[in-house]
């Protein structure tokens, strides 16, 4: 039996804690992803949490410190809904192990990413009634989840920018697809940080702390890192990848819908998608749907005339400036294994 109410498919890394991905093909087509479809990725036990004796603390370098509890997220502040894509920075990670081992960490394969409808009020309304004082840099979020990974173990926690955290769209929602936040996606309240790689929406917020540095947290200060000396992974790398069809799949030979999407992260646009029948010899440009709001995904679809044999499918995306995905997983390998945004690649066998 699949837990949390996930669907039958999933494919389920570890079972404590949780974190598992739907097979590629089930995000096909679907701008906001279904509940029971969005994968999970957790890093200790789900805790219990009573949504009636949930409260938030707002503190640190503010003039106004305040303890609210979940009536008063809904009766003291606009609500706000976003459309965003949440992506782990680990996504399409088994494309990296295929260049060189990363031993320790999930082998993701590329379904660690999906896109929902979050309903909540806005970081930015919070702050502007608790006040940062003139020193403040950062905001730290804290939950109660005790870490399996953290070295030593902690709570979970990390910071983004006051600046990323006072612009609008990060929320403290307690609603997904317009159903009650489920406890395995941070309910009764998470943070949502759209642009951001999923690590830094923490989920069972109880604590926003205004700072004048990072947080000091395990998970900002060690992990989520390309390399152990560099920068904390912030905002998400442009990328695209396939969706359908899957890998290994076999197709009869003509005409094959291939679907996928593009990602830009919200600060650079998706200009274009291109996909290849022959491993990047040459490419057509495929069909996008519209935009669904700055912070979402753009599903893509390209019809493909396929001969009989082994193929090899390939996409990349271009943004508004001109950038392009890199070609190669190995150009992209880091300890981690994170932010693969390298051309995706699937072989499909054509009788």
């Amino acid at each position: 039996m699949v837990p949390w109410g996930k669907r039958d498919d999933m494919i389920t890394h570890t079972t404590e804690p949780y974190n598992a991905e739907p097979p590629p093909e089930a995000l096909a087509g679907r701008t906001l992803t279904p509940v029971d479809t969005f994968f999970v990725r957790g890093h200790g036990p789900v805790p219990c949490l009573d949504p009636d004796a949930w409260r938030l603390s707002v503190g640190g370098l503010v003039e106004h410190p305040m303890t609210l509890s979940l009536d008063d997220l809904h009766t003291r502040f606009p609500r706000r809904d976003v459309v965003a894509t949440l992506q782990c920075a680990g996504d399409r990670r088994a494309a990296l192990l295929a260049v060189r081992p990363i031993p320790g960490e999930t082998p993701w394969r590329s379904g660690a990413i999906s896109t929902a409808r979050w309903t909540g009020v806005s970081l930015a309304d919070v702050l502007a009634h608790a006040v940062p004082r003139p020193d403040a840099v950062h905001v730290e979020f804290t939950a109660p989840d005790v870490s399996l990974e953290a070295r030593p173990r902690q709570t979970y926690g990390g910071s983004i920018p006051l600046a990323k955290a006072t612009a609008g769209e990060v929320l403290l929602a307690w609603t997904m697809n317009g159903r009650p936040l489920p406890p395995v996606h941070g309910g009764p309240v998470r943070v949502v940080v759209p642009g951001y790689i999923g690590a830094r929406s923490v989920k069972w917020v109880t604590g926003v702390t205004v700072r004048d540095r990072p947080s000091d947290n395990y998970f900002q200060a060690v992990a989520y890192r390309m390399l152990p000396e560099g920068a904390p992974l912030g905002p998400v790398a442009p990328g695209s990848d396939i969706l359908a069809p899957g890998e290994r799949t076999v197709l009869p030979a003509g005409p094959v819908m291939v679907h996928g999407y593009a990602f830009g992260g919200g600060e650079q646009g998706v200009d274009r998608v291109e996909v290849s029948a022959d491993g990047g010899l040459s490419w057509r440009r495929a069909d996008l749907d519209p935009a669904y709001g700055r912070w979402a995904w753009r599903l893509w679809r390209a019809v493909l005339d396929l001969p009989a044999g082994e193929i090899t499918i390939v996409a990349r995306a271009w943004d508004i400036d001109g950038g392009c995905q890199p070609e190669s997983a190995a150009s992209v390998w880091n300890p981690g294994g994170y932010v693969n945004n390298s051309w995706p690649r699937v072989r499909v066998v054509v009788a």
